[in-house]
């Protein structure tokens, strides 16, 4: 015991480093960049340039102006960007495309204080923002010359008929640039899951929530679960670090209440989409979570 050396934590170290967890992400969206230009063409790329590019002098500019040290090495504001892109429609404007960047970071990102400070998901945010902002542009789906520019969501409201499953699956829908691909986005959730960047347990809770209850309702949940933003909500922005649970049992709740959320929206808002909604709400209920969901030790009373 005399050689016991009692130090401050972290106690368990590894090699994992914020620029190796981002750029893990950034590879893990990869395959969901490659579908989205292969679906929706050069614009694609072009909007997902446009949102990366946008972020990341977005945080220069106001570091540099706040006299704060410059963080864009970390790659988080590129992970924003391409996250923002993704919840865009390919034709949605390039201007719009720089606003929403600039209110991720800024407003949501910077004004709180920078990475690991901000209580709810930045692009997911800006999403919200843009989507109450530019309501026509973000809702005009017309990517796919074959399709008549409603999205699947859209066409279970109506009560019409879908398109072949397989389509759907493979993103050959209408949709916002990287959430139509489900083949893709669970390539990049497989990876992230073995790479150990995430845990599976929210987007399995996320994913399967959305499935129980919209069978019990009778809304086909499997059109339900492969349509909209469930995968690319569910694997990537429900699992990121700053903004939700870290308790493995805080991940399946929050997961849980995301589903709950994101069905109620779909079945009975105005709305036919409800996942952005739903993440931001739980965003907001995380530091409960993680107080109901933690863990005491041995002995340890209840503060």
């Amino acid at each position: 015991m005399n050689n016991l050396t009692v130090s401050t934590s972290p106690h368990i170290r590894s090699g994992a480093s914020v620029n190796r967890i981002m750029l893990d992400v950034i590879i893990a969206l990869l395959p969901a960049l490659v579908a989205s230009v292969a679906i929706f063409g050069a614009r694609a790329a072009l909007i997902v340039c446009v949102c990366v590019a946008a972020s990341v002098a977005s945080e220069w500019i106001y570091e540099k102006a706040m006299k704060k040290p410059v963080t864009i090495r970390d790659l988080s504001a590129v992970i924003t960007g391409m996250l923002l892109a993704f919840n865009l429609p390919v034709h949605i404007p390039v201007w719009q495309a720089v606003f929403g960047s600039v209110i991720a970071i800024v407003l949501v990102k910077q004004l709180f204080g920078g990475i690991g400070k901000n209580f709810a998901n930045p692009a997911i945010t800006a999403r919200i923002i843009m989507f109450l902002a530019f309501s026509v542009t973000m809702t005009r789906f017309s990517g796919i010359d074959a399709l008549s520019g409603a999205t699947p969501l859209t066409i279970i409201a109506g009560g019409g008929k879908q398109p072949p499953l397989w389509d759907i699956i493979l993103g050959i829908r209408e949709g916002c640039l990287g959430e139509t691909s489900v083949v893709a986005l669970f390539i990049g959730g497989v990876y992230l899951v073995v790479r150990r960047v995430i845990l599976p347990n929210t987007p399995i809770a996320f994913i399967a929530t959305v499935f129980v209850f919209t069978a019990i309702l009778g809304k086909q949940p499997v059109y339900q679960i492969f349509s909209g933003g469930l995968f690319i909500g569910a694997i990537f922005m429900a699992t990121d670090y700053v903004t939700s649970p870290v308790t493995p049992w805080g991940k399946v709740i929050f997961g849980v209440g995301a589903g709950i959320i994101t069905v109620v929206i779909r079945i009975y808002g105005a709305y036919p989409e409800g996942v952005s909604f739903s993440i931001l709400l739980m965003n907001i209920l995380t530091p409960y979570i993680n107080r109901l969901t933690e863990h005491r030790p041995a002995g340890g009373i209840k503060t």
